[in-house]
């Protein structure tokens, strides 16, 4: 395993990248929120039209489901030119890529206007998304965690991690504000296509204080060395392809452990949302109020355990948030079965509870199973394949298993289900990092490597 690089003297340097990654993860996370909300209150009746509000429901998740399945492409693509060239110029891509579809689905019209071009072009935009976050949360999260003063990666990587819930508190805040501001009529017609527009602005902003980020001083001596070896026509391994020849077991244990995680995420902010509204019966904006609050829990909760992690260990707080996440399933879905506001919030609030503490660490313990040269291509794989099989599929998993089972204990198994593999993948990480690491008296957790699969 490579020794983490020191730190820059320069505080105010190292500060301004970690607050220019954890911008550009707000952002994006923000832009591809408000498709799972869009997907949940309005696209399947505007771009899917049938007789069956569920079809329509279903044909709208199978399109947010898309967007996760161009993930890992963008993770390749972006990991294979950020090993070699570098972290920021994947991330100033990324943004723009998620701008531009953005705002082209915010100005796309629908399918009475235009016919079967409208929900193509919408399946072309949500990959373009897809594309762009898989690209950006390698770049986000290592600008933040390669940088990190000793014994801090942790919480440095956790405030890439904090894009997130500021995404879905941001997204959620402006449909209520369309919402409020706008009749059901009007917000069907035009209102839900402001938050996108809306995401693109400030999308604009956050590319504008990328372009202007210095890389650190280490970060350019990488590239010089890159440079040179290029020069001396060194030969450099392709980070796929060491990846994919001795690393595969490693990328597919990683997404296997955090699978539950982005599953249960997207049930209770996206799946949830049209469960309690179209199943339930509960007031659209009061549910979406509700999700609100749970996400803004978690930006405390989410940098107290990433900082926890840096002094007790990744993989032990890792497996208490999978823990949680096991026992807890069915009791939040009998709590959320009594269509009380109260009760969702006690039930979603006690999830976020425990996917914050596995989301906290997250972010440094996949950069520390992989050597530097190819840590932008094997984290971003971990994550966007357990993007594809957990986040993409959950919502649209939910509806399916509420037709055919007509009960919620049935989503219910589902999460148990991705919490036992997370379990058995989080077991076989810890039982190869005794081996390949000593025992040591310091109380920082040794980088965890797997270095043959």
């Amino acid at each position: 395993m490579d020794t983490p690089v020191p730190a820059p003297a320069a505080d105010p340097r190292r500060r301004r990248v970690a607050t220019a990654a954890a911008l550009a993860s707000a952002v994006e996370w923000y832009d591809y929120f408000v498709f799972g909300i869009a997907a949940a209150l309005v696209l399947g009746d505007l771009y899917f039209p049938s007789g069956s509000p569920s079809a329509g429901v279903l044909a709208a998740f199978a399109t947010f489901a898309v967007g996760f399945l161009a993930r890992p492409v963008g993770g390749i693509i972006a990991g294979q030119l950020g090993d070699k060239h570098g972290r920021k110029p994947m991330l100033v891509l990324a943004l723009t890529l998620m701008g531009v579809a953005t705002a082209g689905i915010g100005l796309l019209p629908t399918y009475e206007q235009i016919g079967i071009a409208a929900p193509v072009l919408l399946v072309l935009f949500r990959i373009v998304q897809g594309l762009a976050v898989g690209a950006q949360w390698g770049g986000a999260m290592l600008m933040a965690t390669e940088y990190a003063p000793e014994g801090k990666r942790g919480l440095y990587g956790s405030l890439v991690q904090l894009g997130v819930p500021i995404g879905v508190v941001t997204a959620n805040s402006v449909f209520l504000l369309a919402g409020s501001l706008t009749s059901e009529a009007a917000f069907t017609s035009w209102g839900w296509r402001v938050p996108f527009v809306v995401g693109f602005l400030v999308l604009g902003l956050a590319w504008y204080i990328h372009t202007r980020v210095e890389e650190t001083p280490e970060f350019r001596e990488a590239e010089r060395a890159l440079a040179e070896a290029e020069k001396s026509q060194q030969e450099r391994r392709s980070p796929l392809r060491t990846i994919l020849r001795n690393h595969l077991g490693t990328v597919f244990l990683a997404g296997g452990s955090f699978a539950v995680n982005t599953a249960t995420f997207y049930i209770i902010i996206t799946g949830v949302l049209d469960y309690a509204t179209r199943e339930l019966d509960m007031e659209r904006g009061a549910v979406l109020a509700v999700s609100l609050g749970v996400s803004v829990t978690q930006l405390a909760l989410i940098p107290a355990s990433a900082a926890l992690s840096d002094r007790v260990g990744r993989l032990r707080i890792y497996a208490a948030g999978a823990v949680g996440l096991l026992l807890w399933a069915v009791p939040m879905f009998l709590l959320i079965d009594t269509a009380s506001l109260l009760w969702l919030a006690v039930g979603t609030f006690v999830t976020s509870c425990f996917l914050s503490i596995m989301y906290g660490p997250q972010a440094a313990l996949f950069a520390e199973l992989f050597t530097a040269e190819m840590r932008y291509t094997g984290a971003s794989l971990g994550y966007q394949i357990a993007a594809v099989f957990g986040g993409g599929l959950a919502p649209f998993v939910m509806v399916l298993l509420l037709e055919a089972t007509g009960t919620s204990m049935s989503v219910a198994a589902y999460i148990i289900g991705l919490a036992v593999i997370a379990l058995l993948s989080i077991r076989i990480l810890a039982t190869r990092a005794s081996a390949v690491t000593p025992p040591t008296p310091d109380p920082t957790p040794p980088p965890v490597d797997a270095h043959a699969d």
